[in-house]
């Protein structure tokens, strides 16, 4: 069982110099997972990650977007899929097995439904789930602006630490940051995360 992470950004035409959200996708997608043959930048704006853990796979689709929306006008698709790998190749797009198949068929699908994050695995009534509480999240993740992706992305990198803390890493202070957390609904975000985890623990059983 594995959980694979296919999406594209969204708008990386209107960056004159794509090499300012390459850098930010890159370091992202090298920050969710130590095995660089994990993940893939391929078809110019398209990646694709996977991660054996795959009660890991929404806090990294997390992630990702709120790196991403760090950067103003930008945002970004991502489909999950979870079930079994049939094989290895030397790139991560050379693998396969129904969590590529789920996740790259699912990506094909955001764009005709206009949403920028779904999931499918074998079990129905739990994508159905989980689908509705994407669409309703990203009622919030979609509306970020390039502060609030800035404070959810720290949050993640460093979940342990104090606002007081993060205010110095990017230059405000406590109240601020913690006004920022606010206006980007964290807590309900991370609450979300929490839930997802209990929902996929028994797809490794």
């Amino acid at each position: 069982m594995t959980s694979v992470l296919t999406g594209d950004i969204i708008k990386s035409r209107s960056i004159k110099n794509p090499e300012i959200w390459l850098t930010t996708l890159k370091e992202a997608l090298g920050a969710c997972t130590q095995n660089k043959s994990q993940w893939e930048i391929y078809r110019g704006d398209s990646f694709q990650l996977e991660l054996e853990n795959i009660t890991e796979s929404l806090k990294a689709a997390l992630y990702i977007k709120a790196c991403i929306k760090t950067i103003k006008g930008l945002d970004v698709r991502i489909a999950i899929g979870i079930g079994e790998k049939s094989f290895t190749g030397q790139t991560i797009v050379e693998s396969n097995g129904e969590a590529f198949q789920f996740s790259g068929d699912t990506l094909e699908n955001l764009k005709k439904e206009k949403v920028n994050l779904k999931i499918k695995t074998r079990n129905a009534p739990l994508n159905q789930d989980l689908n509705l509480y994407f669409k309703l999240a990203l009622t919030i993740m979609d509306q970020w602006t390039t502060n609030s992706a800035e404070i959810v992305k720290l949050h993640i990198e460093q979940p342990n630490a104090l606002q007081e803390e993060l205010g110095k890493l990017i230059g405000i202070n406590q109240n601020a940051v913690s006004s920022r957390q606010k206006r980007a609904h964290l807590e309900l975000i991370m609450q979300l995360e929490q839930h997802y985890r209990y929902k996929i623990i028994p797809l490794k059983a």
